[in-house]
């Protein structure tokens, strides 16, 4: 099996370091803290919360549920989601199930599983607002009600600033403060969103959760994890050519991942940089279909300014008169239009830190694209 998986969590075995930021989450689990995890799309956010989730069940008295609404638009899509989720984690045949069951009867749902992930499928029959409300409800306190703690960790949550309903924050809020055994983990890739809900003080979750904010893996980790797991498949990588990956992908989870999965499955006993240089190049090549569809979904001065960030690698000064003037696109009014739709489309990141804020393109290899190719 190739070491390097892309898409999904595996195990222990397969994932990076991220010690520190598992020891925080089980301390905050354990003392009953809500916890916000922030990270950009890619970053290794989701394989985290998974890997922590698998490190959660080796406490007795803690269980977990873990589901993803980024596909959800309403709240009776996480409500359906959430249920799913609740008998995928307690099956119809263990105790817990049973009781669950019996619950979600009273609310005369569909059940279907789907057909590639076996996942369970919930539908209820809502004849009002008020009916979905009331089973979301029933879900948290028959969570509530179970004899251990449950950590329950709801993936880009962010995702419900888009539902057409308007008090889902406050009516989120209102239940889960008054949950005692149940506690969450809200993560999401919309940063702006995520810190603006729980950290204002005129939002229902203002001050409610510790924030976790996902930065790449040390260089130092990684490039243990990469030379281990290409010794154990009998190949040798010189730590010149791991560098090389670690700056090209900028450390992201998913292009790190990616450049290694293609070079272990080369077979190639001897990765000099040389040949992990020719195949980052063909990588970009077979990809450049899609880059060319990125520009069509833009127009020229923003695909201009794409380019020109990317020349940049990252921009801290993004008004200043030396970028602008450098790179000729435009004033400082019609970049912050640009950079808001941008921002919108995810196709500019947006990271901040102590040392203030800078932006580049979102995605990584098109970044490397753009540089090579203009």
């Amino acid at each position: 099996m190739n070491p390097f998986p892309i898409n999904n969590y595996i195990s222990e075995y397969y994932f990076c370091d991220r010690e520190n930021e598992l020891k925080i989450l089980l301390r905050n689990a354990q003392n009953g803290i809500n916890t916000t995890l922030i990270s950009p799309r890619r970053l290794g956010k989701t394989g985290l919360i998974l890997r922590f989730l698998e490190e959660l069940s080796k406490e007795k008295e803690i269980e977990s549920v873990y589901f993803d609404i980024d596909s959800t638009r309403s709240l009776g899509d996480f409500v359906h989601l959430f249920a799913g989720s609740i008998l995928k984690k307690f099956p119809a045949k263990t105790s817990i199930g049973k009781q669950f069951m019996r619950l979600i009867k009273g609310f005369r749902p569909s059940i279907t599983f789907d057909a590639i992930t076996g996942t369970p499928q919930i539908q209820f029959a809502y004849q009002s607002s008020q009916d979905t409300e009331y089973t979301l409800s029933g879900l948290l306190q028959f969570l509530e009600n179970q004899p251990i703690e449950i950590v329950v960790a709801i993936d880009e949550f962010q995702q419900i600033a888009k539902y057409p309903e308007k008090n889902i924050e406050s009516l989120l809020r209102t239940y889960i403060q008054q949950l005692k055994r149940v506690h969450f983990i809200f993560s999401g890739s919309k940063r702006h969103i995520l810190v603006e809900m729980f950290s204002s003080a005129s939002r229902p979750f203002f001050s409610s959760t510790q924030f976790l904010m996902l930065k790449p893996i040390a260089s130092e980790s990684y490039t243990a994890f990469i030379h281990n797991h290409f010794e154990q498949g009998k190949r040798n990588i010189s730590d010149e050519s791991i560098g090389f990956i670690l700056d090209w992908t900028k450390s992201f989870t998913f292009y790190t991942q990616s450049v290694c999965n293609r070079l272990y499955a080369t077979k190639q006993k001897n990765i000099t940089l040389d040949f992990v240089k020719s195949e980052c190049a063909n990588l970009l090549k077979e990809n450049q279909d899609i880059y060319f569809q990125y520009r069509g979904l833009l127009t020229s001065k923003q695909w201009d300014f794409m380019i020109a960030l990317a020349k940049e690698d990252s921009v801290s000064q993004l008004f200043s008169k030396d970028f602008l003037s450098k790179q000729g696109i435009g004033t400082p009014s019609n970049v912050r239009r640009m950079i808001d739709s941008l921002l919108e489309k995810e196709m500019v990141l947006e990271l901040v830190n102590i040392n203030g804020t800078t932006y580049q393109v979102y995605d990584v290899f098109l970044t490397r694209w753009l540089q090579t190719t203009y």
